[in-house]
C-alpha cells in the first residue's frame, strides 16, 4: 500500500521533552483518508485532550480533498483517537500531573492502508532548554561535517 506517507511534527522535539509514545488509530471520513494519502496534512499546531473518557486530537489540519463534492470534510474538525482502555487510563492519570500534555508526533499510513497517529506524552521545554537543544544540534552537525 502507501507506506511512504509519513507526516512528522518537526516542532515537537524542539518544544517538548518526549517521554512515552503510543500508536493510535483515528476515526476518519473517506475524504480525510484520501487527503492524507495525498500527503496534505499538518501536525504543527495539533494537540490531544480528553473529552470525557475518550481521547481526541484537536487542530490537526487535513486539507479538503480536491476531488471531493459537497460531502467534503471540515479541515480542522476534532478527531477521535482509538487506544486501548488501559492506555487511555494511564494517559489520563499522567495528564492530571502538572505540566504534562499529549502531542501528535507522526502521522502515517501503515501496511494495511490505515492511518495511524503516533502520540507522545510530553512536557514543555523552557527557553534555556531550547537553547541547549540548538547547541547540541549544532555540535552534532559540525561533527558530521568533519567526518
Amino acid at each position: 500500500m502507501d507506506s511512504r506517507i509519513r507526516i512528522k511534527n518537526r516542532k515537537a522535539e524542539f518544544q517538548y521533552f518526549l517521554f512515552e509514545t503510543y500508536t493510535a488509530g483515528m476515526v476518519l471520513t473517506g475524504t480525510e483518508i484520501k487527503s492524507i494519502r495525498d500527503g496534505k496534512a499538518n501536525l504543527t499546531d495539533a494537540y490531544c485532550a480528553f473529552k470525557g473518557e475518550e481521547l481526541y486530537v484537536f487542530n490537526l489540519h487535513i486539507s479538503e480533498y480536491s476531488l471531493g463534492t459537497h460531502y467534503n470534510h471540515d479541515p480542522k474538525r476534532d478527531r477521535k483517537l482509538l487506544l486501548n482502555r488501559r492506555e487511555l487510563k494511564k494517559l489520563l492519570t499522567k495528564i492530571k500531573e502538572k505540566g504534562y500534555t499529549i502531542i501528535p508526533t507522526l502521522l502515517y499510513i501503515n501496511e494495511k492502508g490505515l492511518a495511524k497517529l503516533d502520540i507522545a506524552l510530553a512536557k514543555g521545554k523552557k527557553s534555556y532548554d531550547k537553547r541547549e537543544t540548538i547547541k547540541k544540534k549544532d555540535i552534532h552537525r559540525d561533527m558530521e561535517r568533519q567526518l
